[in-house]
């Protein structure tokens, strides 16, 4: 884990500019210059309190000021880290585990859910199955550099990937699973949204309740137009985008 290096901070006591907004600025101009280089921790807010002879609450607020800007990221158990760059991946019919090893990441998946369940009436609306019908449910993290990045859900018809295990997934993505199994992706309709994360999502990608994170709806159709799967992701939005190119007309 790389530590911030000792950056020095001015404080004008006599300024009307309050204490906790002249370390804020102070510190994004060496997040900005490279002295507190992207990916680095930062000591506890008690450690910079005394180190720049400041109040807790005060230094509290100016780490708050940097978070809220998305100069920072509060990782749970961890600390807090200045923002590393952040992985874009274009809206296209691909696996998130694929679009990181074009980039050059090193992605892992960790498998949380492998079963086959009922689907309800919106999983089987997706689907364009009767209600009721068994599908096949995948939960996984997906981690990227060591990075906890996303939580993939997805639903699949059983006879595309009723035979899947957690040690398929766990080293291959799941639509290079599917396209062994005879399913060839086609098309795909994505509704892209926000929320703030849940207990639940927050401890699975090591991050404070109510961090943001990116949401992304997927139902994909084979090339028969038959709709296969659908997907129901979140993603850490300080390190997360996903870019969509237009043309007019």
């Amino acid at each position: 884990m790389e530590t911030a290096p000792i950056i020095d901070i001015e404080i004008d006591r006599a300024s009307q500019v309050p204490l906790y907004h002249q370390i804020a600025r102070q510190m994004e101009a060496a997040i900005f210059d490279g002295r507190l280089a992207k990916g680095t921790f930062l000591g506890n807010e008690i450690e910079l309190a005394e180190r720049w002879s400041v109040s807790r609450p005060t230094m509290r607020q100016a780490m708050q000021e940097l978070v809220d800007a998305g100069l920072l990221v509060r990782r749970r158990g961890i600390g807090t880290q200045v923002i590393s760059d952040e992985i874009r991946r274009p809206a296209r019919l691909s696996s998130l585990h694929d679009a990181l090893s074009r980039q050059g990441r090193r992605p892992q998946t960790v498998v949380l859910t492998v079963e086959r369940v009922v689907a309800d009436a919106a999983i089987a609306g997706a689907l364009e199955l009767v209600p009721g019908s068994e599908v096949v449910h995948l939960e996984r993290c997906r981690v990227a550099d060591g990075r906890r990045l996303a939580i993939l859900r997805n639903w699949a018809r059983v006879d595309a990937a009723g035979d899947l295990t957690a040690a398929d997934l766990a080293e291959h993505s799941f639509y290079e699973l599917l396209r062994t199994r005879g399913v060839r992706p086609h098309s795909a309709t994505l509704r892209i949204g926000a929320i703030n994360a849940d207990p639940a999502e927050a401890a699975i990608l090591g991050l404070a309740p109510g961090s943001a994170l990116l949401t992304a709806r997927r139902v994909m159709r084979d090339e028969s137009g038959r709709a296969v799967e659908l997907g129901q992701h979140v993603y850490d939005a300080a390190h997360y985008s996903i870019e969509m190119h237009a043309t007019d007309g």
